[in-house]
C-alpha cells in the first residue's frame, strides 16, 4: 500500500515538536523585511517548508527526507524542487523505481493535470522501473469515467513517450479508435491516431489514401469537426488534396449543402485559388 501524505491525516504532528527531528534548525522563508504583498501561508505549508528548506541546504537524503518530501508535494505538488530533490533522495536511498512508480500513481487521479507527477512517472521508467504496466495504467486512466478526462494532454503525451520509447504499438490503433467511438470531437485521439500511423508505417500513397477514407467516414459523424479536418488536411498534405478523389467529391458535397461546413467551404476556396 502506498502511504499516503501525515498532512492529509487527522492528528498531524509539527515538526518541531516530532523527537526525530529535534536536531534539524528550521530556515524560515525570506520575504524581505516589508513585503508588499505577503502570502497568508497556513502554519502547517509554513512549517513544513521551513523544514525542507532546512534538509534541501544540508542536502541530507534519508528516509525522513523521503517522508517530509511527500509532505511537501501534499501541500504543494507543482513545486519542482522538491520532485528532483525527492529523486536525488530515491537514489541515494538506493529505493526500488518500481515502489517509487506505485506511489506517484496513487497520486495520479487526484492532481490529473500536474505535470510534475506525469514527469515524475517518465523519470522512474528511465531510472529502471518497469514499463510493462504503463500502457494499460494510462488505458485505465483515459477511460476513467468518473475521471471523465480523455484528452489529457499530459497523459497522451506521456504515453506516446512510453510506446514510441518500448515499443509498444500493438494496442494504439484499436486504443485511439475506442475513444473516438465515445466521443468523436476527442481532438487527443485524432492526434494520437497521427502519431501511431506516422511512425509505424511508411505513410506511402496507399496508407494515405486509406486515413483519408477512414477520416472521411468519422467526418460524416460530426462534419465541422475540426479534428478531422486538420487529420485530413495532414494525411493529404502529399502530395496535396487533389490526389483524393474521395476527398475532393466530399469537399464538393458538403459545400453545397444548405448550411455547409466552414471547413469544406475553405479547402475549396483554397483549392480554387491554387487553379487561379
Amino acid at each position: 500500500a502506498v502511504k499516503r501524505s501525515s498532512c492529509h491525516m487527522p492528528g498531524w504532528i509539527p515538526y518541531r515538536e516530532r523527537a526525530d527531528w529535534s536536531d534539524v534548525v528550521p530556515i524560515p522563508q525570506n520575504d524581505g523585511e516589508e513585503p508588499v504583498v505577503p502570502i497568508a501561508y497556513t502554519p502547517q505549508f509554513r512549517e513544513t517548508m521551513d523544514y525542507f528548506r532546512a534538509i534541501l541546504a544540508s542536502d541530507e537524503k534519508s528516509e525522513r527526507a523521503l517522508q517530509l518530501t511527500e509532505d511537501v508535494i501534499a501541500l504543494n505538488s507543482a513545486n519542482y524542487t522538491v520532485w528532483a530533490f525527492r529523486r536525488a533522495v530515491v537514489d541515494a536511498l538506493g529505493r526500488p523505481w518500481d515502489e517509487e512508480l506505485a506511489w506517484v500513481t496513487a497520486l495520479a487521479d487526484e492532481n490529473p493535470k500536474n505535470y510534475q507527477i506525469w514527469h515524475h512517472r517518465r523519470c522512474c521508467l528511465e531510472r529502471g522501473a518497469a514499463p510493462a504496466g504503463e500502457v494499460p495504467f494510462l488505458t485505465a486512466f483515459l477511460t476513467d469515467e468518473d475521471l471523465e478526462d480523455a484528452k489529457n494532454y499530459h497523459a497522451f503525451a506521456h504515453r506516446q513517450w512510453v510506446v514510441q520509447t518500448y515499443g509498444l504499438w500493438a494496442e494504439e490503433l484499436e486504443f485511439a479508435e475506442g475513444l473516438l467511438q465515445q466521443d468523436v470531437l476527442n481532438n487527443s485521439a485524432w492526434n494520437h491516431r497521427f502519431f501511431v500511423v506516422s511512425r509505424t508505417t511508411d505513410m506511402s500513397a496507399a496508407v494515405r489514401t486509406g486515413e483519408v477514407a477512414w477520416a472521411l467516414e468519422h467526418l460524416r459523424r460530426a462534419q465541422d469537426n475540426d479534428s478531422a479536418w486538420s487529420y485530413l488536411r495532414g494525411v493529404a498534405a502529399v502530395p496535396g488534396p487533389r490526389a483524393y478523389p474521395a476527398l475532393l467529391e466530399e469537399v464538393e458535397r458538403l459545400a453545397s449543402l444548405p448550411s455547409p461546413p466552414p471547413q469544406a467551404l475553405e479547402l475549396k476556396a483554397e483549392l480554387a485559388l491554387e487553379e487561379g
